[in-house]
């Protein structure tokens, strides 16, 4: 990590949470891209410092276990006392499973939803409650389509929690709304990310593409630059709303 004291910049603050690969990994470097100072939190530490490496100057790969309320007090404190309070939270990691609906152990739907959902709700609670207190905050939850249609090739419990994503974001949004946070989801339909290559098997990859209206899997480098377009301090009458990336599966 390299950095210069917090008081010496405006550079906006981002945390990103599961950012060590994938498409959390891909919104860690588009902020970065755009100039934020990027915090890139992932369970496993080790991976995110490595990636945090990898993009260069002001980052810092933090390790988070987005089940524990203390680690999101935690990273919150170290950031706080690394650059200042962030002005930016993405809530990025999940669990993404595709086990059949009547297969799905009680544990294992727990898991998920504690994973998926609690996960959130502690980063928008944690995060939030500081952006509050300093005036101003953006946050942007990554929910889903199945979130929205009931999933076509993720499971029950995957589906469940990112509709439960949805819920807990205008909940949020409402809540922060008169302290200049704004709290937004962004619900993407199946990518092209090496995750949904290797949960769908090619046969049944082929089959969902038919069904997709534009035939084709999304881009996740445009879902992460609309994440970034949803942070911009220029974003304040944008809030409580769920932004649909799908190829046309879902119309609303």
């Amino acid at each position: 990590m390299t950095s210069s004291p917090a008081s010496s910049s405006t550079t906006r603050i981002a945390v990103v949470t599961g950012a060590a690969n994938g498409l959390g990994r891909l919104i860690a470097e588009e902020l970065h891209r755009q100039g934020h100072r990027v915090v890139l939190t992932d369970r496993d530490g080790s991976a995110a410092r490595d990636t945090a490496r990898a993009l260069g100057d002001n980052t810092l790969g933090l390790t988070l276990d987005v089940l524990d309320k203390g680690a999101f007090e935690q990273v919150l404190a170290e950031v706080q006392r690394t650059w200042g309070t962030p002005q930016v939270l993405v809530n990025n990691a999940a669990l993404t499973l595709t086990t059949p609906v009547l297969k799905i152990t009680p544990e294992e739907f727990s898991h998920v939803l504690d994973v998926n959902l609690r996960g959130t709700f502690l980063g928008c609670q944690v995060f939030g409650a500081a952006m509050a207190e300093a005036g101003h905050g953006r946050i942007v939850n990554l929910a889903s389509l199945a979130g929205q249609n009931g999933g076509t090739a993720s499971g029950a419990h995957y589906a469940s929690s990112k509709a439960g994503i949805l819920t807990l974001t205008k909940i949020f949004a409402r809540e922060f709304a008169a302290r200049g946070v704004t709290v937004n989801a962004v619900a993407p339909g199946p990518m092209d990310l090496p995750s949904v290559h290797a949960a769908v098997p090619p046969e049944r990859l082929a089959q969902l593409v038919q069904n997709i209206p534009v035939q084709h899997l999304g881009e996740p480098r445009f879902v992460a630059r609309l994440v970034a377009l949803l942070t911009d301090a220029d974003a304040g009458f944008a809030t409580g709303a769920a932004w649909d990336v799908n190829g046309g599966i879902f119309m609303r």
